[in-house]
């Protein structure tokens, strides 16, 4: 059984390129290539030693992997998957670092200012706990402690999110409990207090809310272990001898999990799916077989399997992820069933870019990224011809292709199990997301139709908003700083408590900025965060969505940043520019806007603003704010 079939199966001589890792300059790129196929954890294993053997910090250091630290606290031996952990990381971008507390020393580990997890400066704290590490266990299957309820094991699980809140400042990854298959009166153990299912119910509806209202983030333990089934999921034996949570076999699944949330709290879940159209969309084809030959909607199996894909790409739409189409057909056949088929879910307006033509897959995912204004590795690539997805991944590897069922029945299924959207956290600007790129496609058009950039700016009908950060724009953002890094001068990441902590500490200046037009909405765009430090401003962090460049929205910003350095009588900003291998779109940002280049070392750039010199840019577009008295807030 593939417990990954999105992914591909591992080379047959995986063994031999793990070997050939140890003299090769590229290792890590290596591991990354092989991670990206379906591991056993014995595969896992042999991986990570063959990168661990060979390369050295400085490839590391190099790398665009994003590094992650990662705090484990375990009710269960924990060793066995940090292999698995780190290639599962591997595979979504992440370059992982595990902190691994002893066996089963969790409350002395939150409760220890000075424990390994506590001391270690990590990002997260994974409580790794299953149903036997709460106050509820016993040594009987489906009863619970005398008197112990959910609430007593919720009690036990905030002392220890407490604890490492107070002494790491990390946000803790907690998990929802898998129930064991072990019923003692049938329909009953969901219902009567002190059964083991009852408990462990309440429970996980209980941290639900928890963490709604907090700046943990959760991971859904219990609906995976029921996806794959609880009989299977849990191994007493394992347990009994090792004091290992889950079968063996699952491991790579949990870890990938894991992995995929670390990926996400650091802004790398995908925002578009690229979308086949025949046989995918619908069964057939349509410039052979025309409207009345292919497969979709009800009556048929086919047809309803393919519109069943629709109606998942539909919800993802509705979600804030982009859809977008990549077809070999000529335009107007190809969206003839868009505007005519009554049994479409998709309709034309639901897609942000479409192309149609007879041109190289690959070379129109490029223009679709372009268009869109989006990174390649943002992308899904669905589309059911085995051809078109071996091309697609050897010229565009950062692309996500997953592999697809025969059955188009199962294309759902294999979609949302691979977890390529999957968020931390899910805000009003999210659910906008899609149109607003759609929106943007349509800014593109006019702007390549228009003669004059300035007066095409002007027709914009622009409006900006400057406010100080607050809870309503909390999670958002939380979200911009961990997610954006094309036109982030310092790619400096902050978790949602450390933001709260910039609206409260009265040395920092903070805005959140949004941007309307006549085209719509486009949310919250930008986060500006900088620091008072006697007569000079320090810029910490200045981030921008790509979807607003070549607007003059930075121009509105500097004005912005200067009016609030006036307010408070500074008269110099300092800004820094930390080269990424992602950001080099703004190495020049802080010298198009007048600063004075004041030091150069290790190609890290210091610039400085006169503010006395500084002539305002004055951007065609109104610009209005929280309130009067904001600036230099």
């Amino acid at each position: 059984m593939n417990d990954l079939p999105w992914l591909l199966p591992a080379p047959e001589n995986f063994n031999e390129q793990c070997a050939q890792m140890l003299s090769a300059d590229n290792s890590l790129d290596r591991a990354c290539q092989l991670a990206a196929t379906s591991l056993s954890l014995n595969q896992c294993n042999r991986l990570i030693k063959a990168l661990d053997k060979s390369h050295d910090q400085q490839q590391a250091t190099k790398s665009p992997l994003t590094h992650f630290k990662l705090g484990i606290v375990s009710n269960a031996t924990f060793n066995l998957f940090v292999p698995a952990l780190r290639a599962s990381a591997l595979r979504h971008g992440i370059l992982l670092d595990v902190v691994l507390a002893d066996f089963d020393q969790i409350m002395q580990e939150a409760l220890n200012p000075e424990s390994l997890i506590n001391s270690a400066d990590v990002d997260a704290i994974l409580i790794a706990l299953d149903h036997r590490g709460y106050p509820f266990a016993t040594d009987t299957l489906a009863s619970t402690t005398p008197d112990t309820t959910a609430a007593d094991a919720v009690e036990h699980l905030n002392q220890l999110r407490s604890g490492f809140a107070r002494h790491s400042g990390a946000p803790c990854i907690v998990q929802t409990l898998a129930c064991p298959p072990f019923p003692l009166l049938g329909g009953l153990d969901t219902q009567l207090a002190g059964l083991l299912q009852k408990e462990i119910r309440d429970f996980n509806s209980q941290l639900c809310d928890i963490v709604a209202d907090s700046t943990d983030i959760m991971l859904d333990i219990a609906s995976l272990a029921s996806r794959v089934g609880t009989g299977q999921w849990f191994d007493e034996r394992q347990w009994l001898m090792s004091r290992i949570a889950m079968a063996n076999e699952f491991i790579p699944l949990y870890c990938d999990h894991v992995a995929r949330t670390l990926a996400a709290m650091r802004g790398k879940s995908k925002k578009c799916l690229i979308l086949d159209l025949d046989n995918t969309l619908w069964g057939g084809v349509i410039g052979d077989d025309g409207m009345d030959g292919i497969h979709i909607g009800q009556g048929h199996p086919v047809g309803e399997a393919h519109q069943a894909i629709q109606r998942y790409a539909k919800e993802l739409k509705n979600h804030g992820i982009i859809l977008a189409i990549c077809s070999k057909n000529e335009e107007a056949i190809a969206l003839q069933p868009f505007r005519e088929h009554p049994d479409m879910v998709l309709q034309e307006e639901d897609i942000a870019v479409f192309v149609a033509n007879w041109n190289d897959k690959a070379s129109n995912i490029q223009h679709i990224a372009r268009t869109l204004n989006i990174g390649t590795d943002a992308l899904v690539f669905l589309d059911d011809n085995p051809m078109e997805r071996d091309i697609v991944r050897t010229v565009l590897p950062e692309v996500s292709v997953p592999e697809l069922p025969d059955d188009a029945a199962l294309i759902p299924r294999t979609l949302a199990a691979a977890g390529y959207f999957d968020l931390i956290s899910f805000t009003t600007d999210d659910a906008q997301r899609s149109e607003q790129y759609r929106a943007n496609a349509i800014r593109q058009k006019a702007m390549e139709s228009s003669g004059n950039i300035d007066d095409y700016l002007a027709s914009l009908d622009m409006a900006i908003e400057f406010k100080a950060f607050d809870a309503s724009g909390r999670k958002r953002i939380t979200q911009l700083i961990n997610k954006t890094n094309q036109f982030n001068l310092t790619t400096r990441r902050y978790t949602e408590a450390e933001v709260e902590q910039f609206e409260v500490n009265p040395q920092y200046i903070t805005r959140q900025v949004r941007l309307s037009d006549k085209f719509g909405d486009n949310g919250m765009i930008s986060v500006l965060i900088a620091k008072k430090e006697q007569d000079c401003l320090i810029v910490d962090t200045w981030l921008m969505s790509c979807r607003v460049i070549k607007r003059r929205v930075e121009d509105a910003l500097c004005d912005e940043l200067v009016a609030a350095a006036k307010a408070e009588g500074i008269t110099t900003i300092r800004g820094v520019y930390l080269p990424t291998s992602k950001n080099p779109l703004v190495k020049e940002h802080y010298q198009n806007l007048g600063f004075s280049l004041i030091d150069s070392t290790d190609g890290t750039d210091t610039w400085e603003l006169n503010i006395n010199d500084y002539q305002a840019k004055t951007p065609p577009m109104s610009v209005t704010r929280q309130s009067p008295e904001m600036v230099g807030a």
